[in-house]
């Protein structure tokens, strides 16, 4: 993860930009900027922004549009904008730049004409994914989170936001049976819906409904059962979550601690 912060006599910059392993983001971009306009420029990919402070005013296809904090806005590619404060405090803003994995060129018209969405569902789960980034190691959650933010987007750009599919317990238990086959290697989603021949946000929802918890939920209980088998022998912390599937010491320490009540140095010295 880079990040940049600096500040001059008239400007204040804080910045933090880097791109997570998770199909479909090209970056993950977060600022605080105060008196600092963007001039017009477009990207190749689609720009999903949330605002956590402040507003920013820009302009889009020569329309004027807004960003209040309870808002998410999309900006489509290759069409033209900008971006300046509303007020001289600045913004702190969280922004996803999306390859076309889940919004096709086809949206790009639906996206100029309504980029503003005002969707209490969507602007959480976009926060919740941004807070999924931050954590290296939880791509499984990560890809999760972005299929059902890119599933709403459609259905806002659609104009069709469906109810979901039923339950199917099958398909649920053929993705439990995948996800107890691979707990240190993982599985991706995309991986997974293929090997069952499923959609993604369908095979999620049949497990979810099927177990009461979400797949990467799931799959992190099975690490740190293995996990606590493994420190009850005598290995190392640093060993097993090596050999349980986690991205480093402190992330099996930051699920170990979650779900057992201790880190894993004091759960195998009370051994």
């Amino acid at each position: 993860m880079a990040s940049e912060s600096f500040r001059t006599s008239r400007t204040s910059r804080t910045v933090s930009a880097w791109r997570p392993p998770v199909a479909g983001v090209v970056e993950v971009f977060h600022a605080q900027f105060t008196e600092y306009a963007y001039p017009m420029h477009v990207h190749e990919a689609w720009t999903l922004l949330i605002v956590d402070t402040g507003a920013v005013r820009y302009d889009l296809d020569r329309h004027e549009h807004g960003t209040p904090h309870d808002t998410v806005s999309l900006l489509p590619p290759h069409v033209p904008h900008n971006g300046s404060p509303v007020t001289p405090e600045g913004f702190r803003k969280r922004v996803l730049y999306l390859d076309g994995t889940y919004l096709g060129d086809e949206l790009i018209g639906a996206a100029v004409d309504h980029p503003d969405l005002r969707d209490p569902l969507l602007r959480r789960r976009v926060g919740q994914l941004h807070g999924t980034l931050l954590r290296p190691g939880e791509e499984l959650e990560a890809e999760s989170r972005l299929m059902f933010v890119g599933e709403r987007l459609r259905g806002h750009l659609r104009d069709d936001l469906a109810a979901p599919r039923p339950a199917d317990p099958v398909l649920a238990r053929r993705l439990r049976e995948l996800l107890d086959e691979r707990v240190a290697e993982g599985i991706g989603l995309k991986e997974a819906a293929g090997l069952v021949g499923a959609h993604p946000a369908h095979l999620v929802r049949a497990f979810s409904a099927a177990y009461g918890i979400a797949p990467h939920q799931y799959l992190t209980s099975l690490r740190v059962g293995r996990a606590r088998r493994l420190l009850l022998e005598g290995q190392a912390p640093s060993e097993v979550a090596v050999a349980t599937g986690f991205y480093d010491q402190s992330h099996l320490t930051r699920h170990f601690r979650r779900l057992v009540g201790v880190p894993p140095g004091r759960y195998r010295g009370a051994s």
